[in-house]
């Protein structure tokens, strides 16, 4: 596909779709708070509808999405103001199957990158690891032991099945 010519042009179509999405948009006025206190860490992976998986809807949840659904530093920070000032008393660690993030490690992502681009991420810190219970249990002990965290919110780690919609709790 060739590239637009101008940032503007390679957005047009998003821009759009937007116009029509402003004439149905009746979710302004909230103050941001998580009205069911609820905060997700989940992936970046597009067959994730988080709110829709747990019952909710727009304005109860504050949602982070990182690759492979770990926490990472700006995960965990997101997680440390959702519960001091957004309203926040649960959080869910959501990470889930076929997840490419969690199909071998860092190496493997490089690999893969590099064979599809030519492109050699080696610099990044991508936290890929094939243990994906392993890490759950990493992050949800570094949000239950973290000083600004602690016993302030409720942690649970769970697995979201892409296949079935299932999501399991873990610990």
């Amino acid at each position: 596909m060739p590239q637009p010519t101008t940032p503007t042009e390679g957005f047009a179509d998003l821009l759009t779709q937007n116009v029509g999405y402003q004439t149905q948009f009746a979710h302004g006025g909230f103050d941001g708070i998580a009205r069911a206190g609820v905060a997700m860490v989940t992936c970046m992976d597009s067959r994730i509808e988080p709110l829709e998986m747990i019952g909710l809807n727009i304005g109860d949840a504050k949602i982070i999405r990182t690759p492979g659904g770990r926490l990472t530093p700006d995960a965990l920070v997101g997680c440390v103001l959702a519960v001091h000032l957004l309203g926040v008393r649960r959080i869910l660690i959501v990470p889930h199957t076929r997840c490419a993030v969690g199909s071998g490690d860092d190496a493997d992502i490089v690999a893969q990158a590099l064979a599809a681009t030519g492109e050699d991420l080696s610099d990044l810190s991508i936290g890929a690891s094939a243990d994906q219970h392993g890490k759950l249990v990493e992050d949800v002990t570094a949000l239950r032991t973290h000083p600004h965290i602690g016993d302030r919110a409720l942690i649970g780690g769970f697995l979201y099945d892409v296949d079935t919609g299932a999501l399991t709790q873990v610990l």
